[in-house]
């Protein structure tokens, strides 16, 4: 596990992000122990400081700690998979509905920047984990745009867990139906039809869902 060491105070936040980037992008893997003594001395920092890093991440719901063995990244069992894609669909759902029905010019126009950013960054062939990045860029701007503090609250709870599951999604193969993917939800959401925006969002949030539980279970069915 190769993580760079800080240098800006403060010193909590940046080894909370830098471990977070570290699980998001895949460099730590799920399921890897993590030790204090270790991250302390890579991030060069106490070992205070990382236990802080640690506790907010398991907040974020991205680390346990566990009797008798310590830290470790989360797993995600097929159960978690579900629990994640079926949450994620009803929010995000919801979030296209709600922008739908009240997005404004500037709703559009930062919409229409999020969107085209996925979209450039695919066509030009940027690196998966910025196209990663992108991706849940727009995600989280279309629940933003629902304009619903208590939905954006809920959002904001799980929402590293979801970047986690999104990571997880992600291969070449896939990066190239990202467009077709996503390009329905953007319209439906520029052309104000809340109904269309929902159902597209939520049956994308499952397709993916369910692509993801059956390349796990071929995975384990070969193991």
């Amino acid at each position: 596990m190769a993580l760079t060491a800080l240098k800006r105070q403060p010193a909590e936040q940046l080894a909370t992000d830098a471990l977070r980037d570290a699980i998001l992008t895949g460099s730590v893997k799920l399921g890897e122990r993590l030790t204090e003594v270790e991250l302390a001395d890579q991030f060069k920092v106490s070992r205070g400081t990382v236990r802080l890093a640690l506790h907010q991440l398991s907040s974020d719901g991205l680390v346990v700690l566990k009797p008798y063995s310590g830290w470790s990244v989360i797993t995600l069992e097929p159960r978690d998979m579900w629990e994640i894609y079926t949450m994620r669909g009803g929010l995000e759902a919801t979030g296209a509905r709600l922008a739908a029905e009240q997005l404004d010019e500037d709703g559009a126009r930062q919409l229409e920047q999020a969107g085209e950013l996925l979209f450039e960054g695919v066509r030009n062939a940027v690196g998966l984990d910025e196209i990663k990045r992108r991706d849940f860029a727009l995600h989280r701007c279309i629940v933003e745009l629902a304009k619903n503090s208590r939905l954006s609250h809920h959002y904001r709870l799980v929402e590293q867990q979801v970047r986690l599951f999104l990571s997880t999604t992600y291969s070449e193969n896939y990066k190239e139906a990202v467009i077709e993917h996503h390009r329905p939800i953007v319209e439906a959401i520029l052309s104000r039809n809340p109904t269309l925006a929902a159902t597209l969002s939520a049956d994308h949030c499952m397709s993916e869902g369910n692509r993801i539980l059956r390349a796990s279970e071929e995975t384990d069915d070969r193991t």
